[in-house]
C-alpha cells in the first residue's frame, strides 16, 4: 500500500494548502490505493523520517521498496504510471512535464512570497499595513514595486490581498501614473493609425 506522509495538524489557514494534497489528488486521479502516514514535530525531526525526507517536510511518498520526496518528484512518478495524468505521445509527455516544472519553478515561489507577505509578516514595518508608502512617503522604489503589482491585472490575485491592493491603487492614482500611462497607451494607438 502507498504511504504519503501528511501532517496531523496544521494552522486553519494552511488547510487545503499543504502539498500532500497534491499527491493525494494525483494517487486519486489515478485510481491508486493509499493510506495517509500523520506525523507531528517529533517525526520530523527524527532520523528515521529524514531517511525519507531529507528536509523533515512532507509529502514523503513510500511505496514498496521506493521512497520519494518533493511534491513535484512524486507527482512525476505517479503521472509516468498512469495516462490519465501523462499523455502517451512524447511531445506532449515533454510539454506537460515542462508545464510541472513551471508551476514549481517559476510560478510558486512568487506566489508564496505574496502570500507570506499578508499571512506572516502583516504587522512588519517593511509588510505596508498602516503605511501609504514603503517608506515614509513615495519613492522610486514604490514606482518599481507597483509596476511589479501590476502585471498580473488580469487576475484577482493582489485584489484578494487587501493591503496590496489599497497600495497598488493608491500608487496608480498618482497624477504622474495617469499621464505616464496615457502617454504610453497613446504611443501604441498612434502606432496602430501608422500601421
Amino acid at each position: 500500500m502507498i504511504k504519503v506522509s501528511a501532517f496531523r495538524w496544521v494552522p486553519p489557514f494552511a488547510r487545503g494548502l499543504v502539498r500532500d494534497l497534491r499527491v493525494r489528488w494525483a494517487l486519486e486521479e489515478a485510481g491508486l490505493p493509499y493510506e495517509a502516514r500523520l506525523i507531528g514535530p517529533d517525526d520530523q525531526k527524527s532520523k528515521s523520517y529524514r531517511a525519507m525526507q531529507p528536509f523533515g517536510q512532507v509529502p514523503a511518498f513510500e511505496d514498496d521498496n521506493l521512497v520519494l520526496f518533493e511534491s513535484g518528484a512524486i507527482l512525476l512518478h505517479i503521472a509516468e504510471q498512469s495516462d490519465v495524468l501523462m499523455p502517451s505521445d512524447p511531445k506532449a509527455r515533454a510539454r506537460t512535464t515542462a508545464w510541472m516544472f513551471a508551476a514549481v519553478n517559476s510560478v510558486e515561489p512568487h506566489i508564496q512570497n505574496l502570500t507570506a507577505i499578508d499571512l506572516f509578516h502583516a504587522d512588519q514595518e517593511w509588510a505596508l499595513d498602516g503605511r501609504d508608502y514603503l517608506e515614509d512617503r513615495f519613492t522610486v522604489a514604490d514606482l518599481l514595486m507597483t509596476t511589479v503589482l501590476r502585471i498580473p491585472r488580469q487576475t484577482d490575485l493582489i485584489a484578494k490581498m487587501p493591503t496590496l491592493e489599497a497600495y497598488r491603487l493608491r500608487c496608480e492614482a498618482r497624477p504622474a501614473f495617469k499621464n505616464a500611462l496615457a502617454a504610453q497607451m497613446a504611443d501604441f494607438a498612434d502606432e496602430a493609425l501608422a500601421a
